[in-house]
C-alpha cells in the first residue's frame, strides 16, 4: 500500500531562501508546509542588495516589479576626510542595459521589505508561512521524514516525502543531521543598525574614516524608508549599547559631528563576521539552502541572493521528482549549488579585505550573472562551441517578435514553471509535444522572428539547432537538429516523458 503523506516538502525557516522555495512549489502545485519559529517576521534591513541575477529570478516569480517600486537604487558614496571636506565616488561599476542582460545594477530593497513583498506573493498563491512553529526533532528512513513541530496549538508529528533546512546560520536541522560546518570566524565584529536620525542628507551613503577598522562608519539612506543603516567595525571583546544613546555616542566619536542625532532605532545586532560552507547539502531526504548551507561576511551582497538561487535551483527538481522524474535529479542541487557557495565565500572574503583597507569596489563579480553549471551532468551538448553560450551556463534574453506581430522578450516566453525549447529555423515537429515542456520556433513558418538579431547575436545557433532551458533559466542542452533522439532520452530523464 501506498504511502501517505501529509506534504511533499517541509520547509524550515520562512527568511528569504524558504519564501523562494515556498513561492516555487506553490506554483508548481506541490503540497508543503512552510514553518518558521520566530514568532513574527524578521524586521531587518540586514540583506538589503539584490543582484541582477536575482532579479531575473524575481521577474521569474512575479516579484521584481513590486520590488522595484519598494526599493531604489544605491546611491553614490560620500567619503569625508578628517579635514571635514569629501569625495564622492559610485561604489560599483554601472553598465547600461543590454538586449541578453535586461538588468545590469543591483537594487537596494531592505530584507524586511523584500521579505513581506515575497509573502504577499505567496499568499496570492494561496499560501503563508506559520510563524511560531518550531521543528524541534527528525527521523528519517528510506520513503521520507518524521517530523517534530511545537506551535501554538501544541506538539505534532507530520510525515513528509523531503525537509529543507533554511533556518539559517545556527540551522536546526543542519545540527540535527550533525553536518560539518567548515570556515572560520575572520576576526571582524560589527554591527548593523536601522535607525532614524537627522542631520544627514539622502541623496549618498555616507562613509567616515575608510580603512580605519577602529573607527570606520557608514551611514546608508534605507531605500523604501525613512531611515538609515549604519555599519561599522567594532572590537571582538566589548559590550555594545545598541539603543540611541549607544549608537549615538558611537555616530559622534566616529564622525567628529555633532549634528547628527538618531532620533530612534528599529532594529540593530551586533555580529561576528564568519565564512562557512557545509560539509553536505544533503542528507537522504533532508536539504540545506541559504545561511544553513553557507555564512558569508556582507561585503559584495552575496549571502541573500546565493540564498534566493539555492532555492531557486532546488524547487523546480523537487517538483519534478513529485511528478515522475528520475530521484537521482535531486543529487544535482548539491552538484551544482556548493561549488557556486564556495566560490562566493571566496568573493566576499576579499572584499572584505579591501573594504579593511579602504578601497572596495563592487564590480559585474558580484551581479551572479556568469554563474552558471557547465561542468554539471544536467548540461548536455552536442554543438561545437562557438564563442557565444554553452550548456549549462545562464539563459540570455532577447526580445523577439511574435508571428502575430508582438514583441515579446525570452524571459517572458521562460516565466513559469515550465521548461523551453527553442527551435531555430528548426522543424517543428521532429519533437512531440508533452506536459511542463513550450516549444517555439524561430524563422521562416515559425511563431517567433529574430527581426533585431537579438537571438542569433546571444545563442549564435546554426539552422536546425534546438536550446533547451530549464525552469530556473539556465541552458540545459544544446543540440544539432541531427541530434534529436538524444534529446528525447534527456527530457525523459528529467520527468518529460511524451504525452
Amino acid at each position: 500500500m501506498k504511502e501517505q503523506f501529509d506534504v511533499d516538502v517541509l520547509i524550515c525557516g520562512a527568511g528569504a531562501a524558504g519564501l523562494t522555495l515556498a513561492i516555487d512549489l506553490a506554483r508548481r502545485g506541490i503540497a508543503f508546509r512552510l514553518i518558521e519559529k520566530l514568532t513574527s517576521p524578521f524586521g531587518g534591513s540586514r540583506g538589503k542588495g539584490i543582484q541582477p541575477r536575482t532579479q531575473e529570478i524575481f521577474e521569474d516569480l512575479g516579484i521584481l516589479e513590486r520590488l522595484v517600486a519598494t526599493g531604489g537604487e544605491y546611491p553614490p558614496q560620500r567619503h569625508y576626510r578628517a579635514d571635514g571636506s569629501s569625495t564622492d565616488t559610485d561604489g560599483m561599476e554601472r553598465a547600461e542595459p543590454t538586449p541578453g542582460e535586461p538588468y545590469q545594477r543591483p537594487l537596494m530593497v531592505p530584507q524586511f521589505l523584500t521579505e513581506g513583498v515575497m509573502r504577499e506573493r505567496l499568499l496570492e498563491l494561496g499560501h503563508r508561512p506559520e510563524f511560531g512553529c518550531e521543528l524541534v526533532a527528525i527521523e528519517q528512513d528510506t520513503d521520507g521524514v518524521t517530523a517534530r513541530l511545537a506551535g501554538p496549538a501544541g506538539d505534532e508529528r507530520i510525515r513528509a516525502r523531503w525537509l529543507v533546512g533554511a533556518d539559517g546560520g545556527r540551522s536546526f536541522v543542519r545540527n540535527a543531521l550533525d553536518i560539518g560546518f567548515a570556515g572560520k570566524t575572520l576576526g571582524v565584529r560589527a554591527i548593523v543598525a536601522d535607525v532614524m536620525l537627522t542631520g544627514l542628507t539622502r541623496d549618498v551613503w555616507h562613509c567616515f574614516n575608510d580603512g580605519d577598522m577602529q573607527r570606520q562608519i557608514y551611514l546608508c539612506p534605507l531605500a523604501g524608508t525613512e531611515m538609515f543603516q549604519i555599519q561599522g567595525p567594532i572590537a571582538l571583546d566589548v559590550d555594545i549599547d545598541l539603543g540611541v544613546e549607544g549608537l549615538a555616542a558611537m555616530v559622534a566619536q566616529r564622525t567628529g559631528r555633532d549634528d547628527i542625532r538618531i532620533q530612534s532605532v528599529s532594529w540593530a545586532s551586533a555580529y561576528n563576521m564568519n565564512a562557512r560552507l557545509a560539509d553536505r547539502y544533503r542528507v537522504e531526504r533532508v536539504f540545506l539552502v541559504g545561511d544553513a548551507a553557507h555564512i558569508h561576511p556582507p561585503t559584495g551582497g552575496q549571502g541573500l541572493n546565493t540564498s534566493v538561487q539555492d532555492a531557486c535551483n532546488l524547487g523546480w527538481k523537487l517538483a519534478a521528482v513529485v511528478h515522475g522524474a528520475a530521484p537521482t535529479l535531486l543529487d544535482t542541487y548539491e552538484e551544482e549549488r556548493r561549488p557556486v557557495a564556495a566560490a562566493m565565500l571566496g568573493l566576499a572574503t576579499r572584499l572584505l579585505d579591501a573594504q579593511g583597507r579602504g578601497n572596495m569596489r563592487r564590480g559585474r563579480e558580484v551581479h551572479q550573472l556568469d554563474i552558471g553549471y557547465p561542468e554539471s551532468s544536467l548540461a548536455l551538448q552536442k554543438v561545437a562551441g562557438s564563442g557565444s553560450v554553452v550548456a549549462g551556463e545562464r539563459a540570455p534574453d532577447a526580445p523577439v517578435r511574435g508571428a502575430a506581430g508582438q514583441p515579446i522578450r525570452l524571459f517572458a516566453l521562460f516565466q513559469g514553471a515550465h521548461w523551453t525549447l527553442l527551435g531555430y529555423e528548426a522543424e517543428r515537429g521532429l519533437v512531440p509535444p508533452r506536459p511542463g515542456l513550450h516549444i517555439h520556433i524561430i524563422g521562416p513558418r515559425g511563431d517567433l522572428f529574430d527581426d533585431g538579431g537579438h537571438f542569433r547575436d546571444a545563442y549564435a545557433p546554426t539552422a536546425g539547432d534546438w536550446v533547451l532551458v530549464r525552469p530556473d533559466g539556465y541552458i540545459a542542452a544544446i543540440l544539432a537538429s541531427d541530434e534529436v533522439a538524444l534529446l528525447q532520452g534527456y527530457l525523459a530523464r528529467v520527468g518529460l516523458a511524451a504525452g
